[in-house]
């Protein structure tokens, strides 16, 4: 486990919180009489928080601004974040082991900046990071590799020596692209898309207490 930097997604990988995006999307949608099908979840995989905005306006075409959908999914999700988002297992325990070693962290999500430090801040881990670069700040979100790049960038670590963790494909497509190792860990995936992100994996994990183990071997 010759690494210097270790990279994370954020929803699925961090925080148990995948289901706050599928609820706001329904609540959303619900109230200008849409509805979420898998077709549309699987074009927004990955995909960062402008985008996704833009592709619903554009999808439903709706009247409201980016900057307007932005903003209401922003409350939303703050207001669950803050309230009913809790860390993985052994996540705190990682990051000790992690900064006891010397190794460098950031996160590279396709959320948006204020969620991420408003969950980083109430779970008291934001001094785990070096930086936090969300796909807003980049040319493509996931599957595209160029948010891992600009953060393998900002920490000074080449691509071959950081590690991603992420937990859908398009993640982990966007890690392997980047020239990284990709660990795939578990969440509430459907069978589908677990299986495939079990393919695309470099390795598959359950929970961040296995992970402290495998370094611990390796």
């Amino acid at each position: 486990m010759d690494y210097k930097a270790v990279i994370f997604d954020l929803d699925g990988t961090l925080v148990d919180s995948m289901w706050v995006w599928e609820q706001i999307d329904i609540e959303f949608l619900q109230s200008s009489g849409h509805v979420v099908t898998p077709e549309i979840a699987n074009q927004i995989e990955g995909a960062g928080f402008t985008e996704t905005a833009i592709f619903f306006k554009d999808y439903f075409k709706l009247s409201l601004t980016v900057d307007e959908i932005k903003d209401i999914w922003k409350t939303l999700a703050l207001k669950l974040y803050r309230e009913r988002v809790e860390l993985k297992t052994g996540v705190k325990d990682f990051l000790q082991y992690l900064e006891n070693r010397g190794i460098k962290m950031a996160i590279a999500t396709s959320n948006g900046r204020e969620i991420v430090e408003a969950i980083l801040e109430k779970h008291d881990i934001s001094k785990f990071f070096n930086n936090i670069v969300t796909s807003c700040e980049v040319e493509k979100g996931k599957p595209h590799p160029f948010v891992y790049l600009k953060t393998a960038e900002f920490l000074g670590v080449e691509p071959d020596k950081c590690l991603v963790f992420e937990d859908v494909p398009n993640g982990i497509i966007a890690a392997k692209a980047a020239g990284m190792t990709a660990f795939g860990i578990e969440d509430i995936q459907n069978d589908t898309i677990k299986q495939r992100a079990k393919e695309l994996a470099d390795r598959w994990v359950i929970d961040y207490n296995e992970v402290i183990e495998i370094f611990k071997v390796n």
